[in-house]
């Protein structure tokens, strides 16, 4: 496990998050970009809110990320939160805009792969979103593929999600993750979900049964040390909760075409597509939003928790054999 970042100008620690992580409890990162372009304001603030006690109720100490006036915050307070979910020049930073953000002295709000880098720094070890970006349809010609699959690749922490945006070319998106080497997780399903929707159409390669399977797969990859990639936890909705599905491919379908029409790309795609989806889902779309997320964050809690536990169980029994005499 990284040693945590010491504070510094440029990175602070919330003192609970802090002392979660000098304890050896459970933490689990949160996203801010969710808070900040996700969800409409002002429902954002009082599921930032829920968002945190799931993980709470999963056994740890949510820590959610975001960059203000260019200091890094591992863990936020309630006025930090409520600025992420009101200042409309909040920025979206992805891991690349950290950085300069923070040079310049501006604010944003974290995405997978930035809240993914800066809690592997932070010493966190798992992290609950919503969805996991991919491979963009039409990626072969416009090359847009999301950075959350490369630091996803480069870093090893376990993210809990359901699956990936339906907007993406999901098939490529697992494709690419198999090159990358990144371990794909189904949470009790043998079908990789497609965040509105229970079941993408694709299959899983790995299934888990519980939270304390999943940690144990954190676990042994640590123990192991083959490579640093992260894991992929994926948590469908339940059926009967997911968006009807005729509903949900006629607003991809509108959706794409609003996209073409007014030349949206890059990392405009998804908030503009979030924001079409709410508007005219009939809530349906903010409904399964907050109810996977929330799924998300508890499961994470839970999967944190374990992974706590059992790595402090694996350093006792180290200790113990170290001091063994020998025969």
């Amino acid at each position: 496990m990284p040693q945590p970042l010491p504070e510094s100008d440029l990175l602070v620690v919330h003192e609970e998050v802090l002392e979660a992580l000098d304890a050896g409890v459970g933490v689990v990162a949160l996203e801010s970009t969710i808070l900040a372009h996700g969800l409409p304001h002002p429902d954002n603030i009082e599921i930032g809110a829920r968002i945190e006690d799931a993980v709470r109720s999963g056994g740890s100490v949510p820590a959610t990320i975001a960059v203000l006036d260019g200091v890094v915050h591992i863990g936020l307070g309630e006025q930090e939160v409520e600025r992420v979910c009101t200042d409309p020049d909040i920025a979206k930073l992805s891991v690349r805009d950290v950085g300069v953000a923070a040079a310049l002295g501006l604010s944003g709000a974290t995405t997978v792969a930035s809240t993914s880098a800066l809690a592997h720094l932070a010493g966190i070890r798992v992290f609950a979103t919503g969805g996991l970006g991919g491979v963009h349809r039409g990626a072969s010609e416009t090359f847009d593929v999301s950075a959350d699959l490369g630091v996803i690749a480069s870093t090893p922490v376990l993210v809990v999600c359901a699956g990936v945006k339906s907007i993406l070319d999901v098939a490529g998106t697992l494709e690419t993750l198999e090159t990358l080497s990144v371990p794909v997780l189904g949470y009790r399903t043998d079908a990789f979900p497609g965040f509105y929707l229970s079941d993408s159409g694709q299959p899983v390669p790995w299934r888990v049964e519980s939270a304390a399977e999943a940690a144990r797969v954190v676990v042994a990859r640590a123990r192991l040390g083959t490579d640093a990639a992260g894991v992929v936890l994926a948590n469908p909705l339940p059926v009967d909760r997911q968006v009807e599905r005729s509903l949900h491919d006629r607003l991809v379908e509108e959706g794409l075409a609003l996209l073409e029409r007014e030349g949206v790309h890059g990392k405009d795609v998804t908030p503009r597509l979030l924001e079409y989806f709410h508007e005219s889902s009939g809530g349906e779309s903010l409904r399964a939003n907050v109810e996977l997320v929330l799924s998300n964050a508890l499961l994470a809690g839970e999967v944190a928790a374990e992974v706590a536990a059992q790595s402090a169980a694996q350093s006792a029994a180290q200790s113990v054999g170290a001091g063994a005499a020998p025969a």
